[in-house]
């Protein structure tokens, strides 16, 4: 990431007064945080350890605030982001991923654009080397079994997915990375930002269930990854895959496996056997566990 490290990446789309204030953090602050989030008429506030902690005090955000981030996340050029403001968020250069809320425009095809951005939720994306350590021996010697990743939100999921790319690849297995919202690999002039290992193909910006099928047809995966199931169609894709052989890692949102469980969207493919594994990431301690599908 340019020598810079998550938090200063996020720091670096904030208008000036905000970007001091939260260049003055102390080290640890920076070290744990987890998103900024900035509304229309509030303070800005930093998320430590799930907790929302006022970033300026005394400072309430401006309309005009929310307007220079976009114009800085997508360089003075917000039109030619258009369809990804339309799908909610901005992604920069370093992975940050920006979520935008604000006055959905919609049409017969649903939601067709946003305008008057209220709210902005900048992540901090960090890339944790030995973060998959307590699992992967195991991961390995069970032939990298299709794997689920579940956590509460901000648990660890992405960064998880991340490592687990990259032990695969340099250990000599065709990885396909369909990073749809450039959180995972931080691609830059096709350049991955972080390390996804030496064998990993990445397809950034298509919807997960299209990029699935692109990438079955043209690089012969071994392993699919794709961060986030969260719709239908990537039910389907990942099930297409799972019939030509393919191993999947994929994440979900999930507290445990009784949870993911009760969800019709992920039920079926637990049922179906399409995930042999789960990787479940604990809220507090945030130690993964390698964990068998229960029938």
């Amino acid at each position: 990431m340019d020598g810079l490290s998550g938090f200063e990446c996020a720091a670096a789309v904030l208008p000036p007064r905000l970007r001091n204030a939260a260049s003055a953090l102390a080290a640890r602050d920076k070290a744990l945080a987890e998103e900024l989030r900035l509304r229309a008429g509030s303070a800005a506030q930093v998320i430590l350890n799930g907790g929302e902690t006022e970033l300026f005090s005394g400072y309430a955000v401006t309309p005009r605030d929310i307007a220079d981030i976009i114009e800085i996340a997508t360089g003075a050029s917000a039109h030619s982001a258009m369809e990804s403001i339309r799908r909610g968020f901005v992604t920069v250069r370093g992975g940050c991923r920006i979520g935008l809320c604000g006055t959905a425009v919609a049409g017969r095809n649903g939601i067709e654009g946003m305008r008057r951005i209220s709210s902005v939720n900048i992540r901090i994306p960090r890339e944790v080397y030995g973060c998959a350590a307590p699992v992967w021996d195991e991961f390995w010697r069970a032939g990298l079994p299709s794997v689920l990743i579940i956590s509460p939100p901000g648990g660890g999921k992405t960064t998880m997915l991340r490592e687990l790319c990259r032990l695969a690849s340099d250990s000599g297995v065709r990885v396909s990375l369909a990073d749809e919202r450039g959180e995972v690999a931080a691609m830059w002039d096709g350049i991955p930002q972080f390390d996804v290992g030496r064998r990993t193909d990445v397809l950034t910006g298509a919807p997960k269930g299209e990029a699935i099928a692109l990438l079955l047809r043209s690089m012969n995966p071994e392993i699919i990854a794709l961060d986030e199931i969260t719709a239908q169609e990537d039910i389907s894709a990942i099930e297409q895959a799972a019939c030509c052989g393919v191993r999947l890692m994929a994440t979900a949102h999930a507290r445990d496996q009784r949870e993911l469980s009760s969800r019709p969207l992920y039920s079926g493919l637990l049922e179906k056997g399409i995930f042999e594994a789960i990787i479940h990431i604990g809220r507090s301690d945030r130690v993964p566990v390698l964990e068998r599908v229960r029938p």
